[in-house]
């Protein structure tokens, strides 16, 4: 098969690497535009730097489904691959190519449609999560499902390292979706919408912690959003990002959010609980373990706000 790659972050790499490695043709990648960064440096998106280490022929389109209809046309592709592309597709586009569009979501759909599912899976505190493989759809995320590959999340994993596993097995899968599509095997299966979940672009704001939540729900978010937006609170006015933590159980005296020394752990008192603090980053600092911290700042009484 001829197979075009759209593609931006770091997530699609590995899929784009598979479909070259599949046996088939890669005639094409399609990415977003490069962005101008400080003092003029030009930045390319992993998915152009790959394709390029790759000799692959690189497309960029501020909009595609207006800027690039001819060029994919002529590209005369048996297939299309979407993963993390970062731009609507248009029902002209989606109709090109003989075998269709495929998309590479990271997700076991219906859940979490949308441009957050993997740190929404851990901020949720679902136990597992996994790679959907269906058809691009108009509608976000809502195309009829090819397969689908399960993946537990680890109970200390944060976004960051599922985002690399995750990022891994969409090659993976992809790999054997071109196999069913090639060998005339792939059998479509409608989703159920009204088990539809939806979860947009984190924010900055989403990381900011409230300690009146039960330590296990905290857990959860400081994974979910760790490394970015990354889970903050405030320290005698300064922001201070909490990089590694964990839950666990304490009933005694102080006020949420108060900094205490609990057999010999640094903790901060919750709604429920507390969670022991391991790596932080205060602002203007450098990311250190809590003990490194401690040596520089008196915090123990304090309140996290």
């Amino acid at each position: 098969m001829r197979i075009v790659f759209f593609g931006t972050p770091d997530f699609a790499v590995p899929s784009l690497r598979a479909a070259a490695d599949s046996g088939h043709e890669v005639v094409a990648a399609v990415t977003q535009p490069d962005k101008e960064r400080d003092r003029r440096k030009v930045s390319y998106s992993p998915v152009k730097q790959a394709a390029l280490e790759m000799g692959l022929e690189v497309l960029q389109y501020d909009r595609v489904s207006k800027e690039g209809v001819d060029k994919l046309k002529s590209l005369d592709a048996d297939l299309f691959v979407t993963c993390a592309f970062g731009q609507i597709l248009s029902q002209e586009i989606l109709d090109i190519p003989p075998l269709g569009t495929i998309n590479v979501h990271g997700s076991l759909l219906p859940k979490y449609r949308g441009a957050s599912p993997i740190q929404r899976a851990i901020i949720d505190g679902e136990k597992y999560t996994g790679i959907t493989i269906m058809r691009t759809a108009l509608k976000v995320d809502s195309g009829d499902i090819l397969l689908q590959s399960v993946l537990e999340i680890g109970k200390r994993e944060n976004a960051g390292q599922l985002f690399d596993r995750m990022a891994s097995e969409g090659g993976n899968a992809l790999k054997e979706a071109l196999e069913l599509i090639a060998s005339g095997r792939a059998v479509y299966t409608p989703q159920d919408s009204a088990e539809a979940t939806f979860c947009s672009m984190l924010k900055k704001d989403d990381g900011r912690l409230d300690f009146n939540m039960a330590a296990d729900r905290l857990d959860c978010l400081i994974r979910g959003v760790t490394p970015w937006p990354s889970a903050y609170t405030f320290l005698d006015g300064k922001r201070l990002k909490i990089l590694s933590a964990i839950p666990c159980e304490y009933n005694g005296a102080g006020a949420i959010g108060e900094v205490i020394d609990f057999d010999g752990n640094v903790i901060v008192k919750c709604g429920l609980g507390a969670i022991i603090l391991e790596e932080v980053q205060l602002e203007g600092g450098k990311r250190q373990d809590i003990a490194t911290f401690l040596r520089g700042h008196d915090i123990f009484g304090k309140v996290l706000e």
